[in-house]
């Protein structure tokens, strides 16, 4: 068969650039391996690549199956690279370059209203970003209503912006970046919605709800509030049926309850059982040994089975404690920027290439373009 090739040219964040090929067959792993290694990242067992297929349903790009066949889209492909598991204490965190990309993603979450919280906690976490990209307040520098061109939320109001500028004039002067960052992770992972990545879904009494995964367990959200939280070793299966996802629970007294939702589709309850399948695994196992093929009977995916592939959370943690080597040097974003996202796409045609000739090339050129941008919306 015609050997084919993908070339990956990665603008860093935010700059510099490489390029390297790997096979048109290669699996997730290898893609993820090169990102990772041209991010000079070592605890990257924390982060994933997401995409968004054609009908808007996001899935989490499988290390073990080729890249390109799991794309149900035309090229160009468009792929996030995203925190995919919450570390637990992110500021425990063994290297530097680490806490910055997880801040990146946490930042993210704020902006995007996944993270709630009280105003005095969202004022804190926005002036200690505020810190973090333009260091100490300088009035020379920053006019009255300076904090008003930052975006830190989907929606905030006159006062609390006076708020996060009176927190970063008195409180946080002399704190590097690096120092700020430090301190909104501290602060972002005390809060009930720290990690989490809402499904939206319905419950039985076709109320909307928003059911997610976090480092300490399942949680259900509505109106904005927590309504449920089970522990991970509360969580004895999960299983879904075309729309309907079930999750049994056993609590003390030997109480066992059955939560029962209802997605959009039924590719979203596959997605919403698999995510749950892997978080379940990374955060309760001891050793990724202990990791076994699951299965949810199902009408419209006969035979799903699923297997978390990677290592869990306590062997992760246990090797960054062997991490030995020079810190490297992080180039921070501007703050319009995020964590990233890979755009996959086959060559430019020819010049003078009919339509029909740069299909045939799409399909049989031996090299294929990836990059990196700074961006993005998985």
């Amino acid at each position: 068969p015609l050997c084919q090739w993908v070339s990956l040219s990665c603008r860093e964040m935010p700059r510099a650039s490489t390029c390297s090929t790997f096979s048109r067959d290669a699996k997730g792993q290898y893609l993820f391996d090169l990102l990772c290694h041209h991010l000079n990242l070592l605890e990257k067992d924390y982060f994933g690549i997401r995409f968004v297929d054609p009908d808007k349903q996001r899935h989490w790009l499988e290390f073990t199956k080729s890249v390109v066949k799991q794309m149900r889209a035309q090229p160009p492909f468009t792929m996030c690279f995203r925190v995919k598991f919450y570390p637990t204490d992110p500021a425990a965190l063994k290297e530097e370059i680490t806490r910055y990309l997880v801040f990146l993603q946490i930042k993210r979450d704020l902006y995007h209203g996944r993270l709630l919280c009280k105003t005095s906690d969202a004022a804190l976490l926005a002036a200690y970003i505020l810190q973090a990209e333009i260091g100490d307040y300088d009035p020379g520098k920053h006019p009255e209503g300076y904090s008003s061109k930052f975006q830190f939320f989907p929606k905030h109001s006159e006062k609390l912006e006076r708020k996060i500028a009176e927190i970063h004039k008195s409180e946080l002067s002399g704190q590097t970046p690096a120092t700020s960052e430090l301190n909104f992770l501290r602060k972002a992972q005390t809060l009930e919605t720290y990690g989490v990545d809402p499904h939206p879904c319905k419950d039985v009494s076709g109320n909307a709800a928003f059911l997610a995964f976090t480092p300490f367990g399942f949680v259900v959200l509505q109106g904005n509030k927590r309504v449920h939280f089970i522990k991970w070793n509360e969580v004895t299966k999960m299983k879904f049926e075309g729309k309907t996802f079930y999750l049994y629970v056993s609590q003390k007294e030997e109480k066992k309850i059955v939560l029962t939702y209802f997605a959009p589709t039924p590719e979203a309850c596959k997605h919403l059982w698999k995510c749950g399948i892997e978080n379940q695994a990374f955060y309760k196992l001891e050793k990724s040994s202990q990791v076994r093929t699951v299965s949810s009977s199902n009408l419209f995916f006969k035979g799903s089975r699923f297997r978390y592939s990677g290592r869990v959370a306590k062997e992760v943690m246990e090797s960054s404690a062997k991490i030995k080597r020079e810190p490297p040097e992080i180039h921070r974003l501007n703050y319009l920027r995020g964590l990233g996202r890979v755009l996959l796409r086959p060559p430019r045609p020819v010049s003078g290439h009919t339509q029909e000739q740069a299909a045939l090339q799409n399909n049989l050129s031996p090299t294929w373009e990836l990059s990196w941008l700074a961006s993005g919306h998985c």
